[in-house]
């Protein structure tokens, strides 16, 4: 009896991965959300040339600094679409390392939404995962959160 529920669980996974469809919308965008720290990236890709614009700027003109641009390209590079997706993304808050996070958060979403067949490569790298760690806030009596005030003998 067990072994019959088994194989009709398999059956029904394996029917589920079948049946994933792209999420794409009337003009052949593929959306996604991206967060990292403070910044949240609302993100949106195309079939394109490889052009990425951030708040209506290039990329790179945008983050000032191309060690940041290669952190928001580096999903599409494993994937192998770095020249075949137009980026669009708008992002809020935080700063400049925190929004190439949240947009790289926002592009592999956008990926898998666009093909579930990046899922599997996305999420054994760890490029779905969202990255949860923030600012801890400062306590009452300390320099920081965590720093006291310092102490003299004399």
């Amino acid at each position: 009896m067990s072994v019959v529920i088994k194989e009709k669980i398999i059956e029904i996974k394996q029917s589920a991965k079948a049946e994933v469809k792209p999420k794409i919308d009337k003009q052949g965008r593929a959306y996604a959300t991206g967060k990292r720290k403070n910044a949240v990236a609302k993100v949106w890709i195309k079939k394109g040339t490889g052009k990425i614009n951030v708040n209506d700027l290039e990329a790179l003109p945008y983050f000032g600094r191309e060690i940041l641009v290669n952190v928001v390209n580096a999903p599409l590079k494993i994937t192998k679409n770095d020249n075949k997706f137009d980026v669009i993304a708008q992002i809020i808050g935080g700063g400049k390392s925190g929004q190439a996070g949240a947009l790289a958060h926002g592009i592999s979403k956008a990926l898998v939404a666009f093909d579930h067949g990046n899922h599997q490569t996305l999420r054994s790298l760890g490029f779905l995962t969202r990255d949860s760690r923030v600012v801890e806030p400062k306590k009452y009596g300390f320099k920081k959160a965590r720093k006291g005030k310092t102490y003299r003998k004399r």
